[in-house]
């Protein structure tokens, strides 16, 4: 490959890269000599000979006799591009870098379908290398106790909300059990699961449809984790509280919580979550 071609290469262009070789060739050169040793047009030879300069690759030189130019010596210029294009290959990097990123923001995958949504949850249950969270019932549970148990046998640690509160175990929970009334009805049940606090699936299940979704997205992981995790806790609260809970808060406290539950009873809400809890 010509030493023109190489040159273009590296961005100049053509006009540019005979120009320089004709320059680097020897000596200082005024526009004339330059245009007659490069073959360029007259009138394209200064633009060509001035835009070496600001490449760094030519200098101007002012003499008595006009302006001539002298090339920057090639393995100076060499070293300039080189600078340039790792400057340039680092820029390229960072930015390629962010958008990759950008590109990996996990997606929230919509599922369809009791097969389905049963599938994804085993599949869960199976990648999991450290924590699952559960929240269940028992048909779901009977479904998946098979992976729950493997997953145990792995040394995974096993969260379970059986939302059911069941008064005798079916014996599909696994790990750390916990029973307490948070079913959303008669006519629906959910599934949640937490792998590792970094993957989840949430689906509800009707007679006549399962929909469910599942993302790696940390704020709906985080989501899907703390109603397991505060649930857990405000059941066990309230279970140890018992009816001494009334006089623990203040009335303005209560009222509080009274208009953010969506029966309007707090206290209420409590004593049905923990009324099937079995100790």
């Amino acid at each position: 490959m010509g030493i023109h071609v190489l040159l273009q290469e590296l961005g100049f262009s053509e006009y540019e890269a005979r120009a320089y070789v004709s320059l680097a060739s020897g000596g200082t050169r005024n526009g004339y000599e330059v245009a007659k040793a490069s073959g360029l047009p007259r009138a394209s030879v200064y633009p060509v000979l001035e835009k070496l300069v600001q490449r760094g690759a030519a200098r101007r030189l002012d003499t008595r006799d006009g302006v001539r130019y002298v090339a920057t010596p090639p393995e100076r210029m060499v070293q300039r591009i080189e600078k340039t294009h790792q400057r340039t290959l680092t820029a390229v990097r960072e930015n390629l870098a962010a958008l990759e990123q950008t590109a990996e923001t996990p997606p929230v995958f919509n599922l369809q379908g009791y097969d389905e949504l049963m599938e994804q949850a085993r599949a869960d249950i199976d990648d999991a290398n450290t924590t699952l969270l559960i929240a269940i019932q028992p048909n779901e549970a009977a479904q998946l106790a098979q992976p729950l148990r493997d997953a145990r046998a792995r040394g995974v640690s096993i969260t379970t909300l059986c939302m059911q509160a069941c008064a005798v175990e079916c014996g599909g929970c696994q790990g750390d059990i916990h029973r307490y009334c948070l079913a959303p009805g008669a006519h629906a049940r959910w599934l949640m699961v937490v792998a590792d606090d970094s993957h989840m699936l949430a689906g509800e299940i009707s007679a006549a449809d399962a929909l469910a979704v599942a993302t790696d997205q940390r704020l709906i992981v985080e989501l899907a984790a703390s109603y397991i995790r505060q649930s857990l806790a405000l059941a066990t609260v309230a279970s140890e509280l018992g009816d001494s809970f009334h006089g623990l808060i203040s009335q303005r406290a209560l009222q509080v919580l009274d208009a953010l539950h969506p029966e309007g009873s707090f206290l209420e809400h409590l004593k049905r979550i923990t009324s099937g809890m079995v100790t």
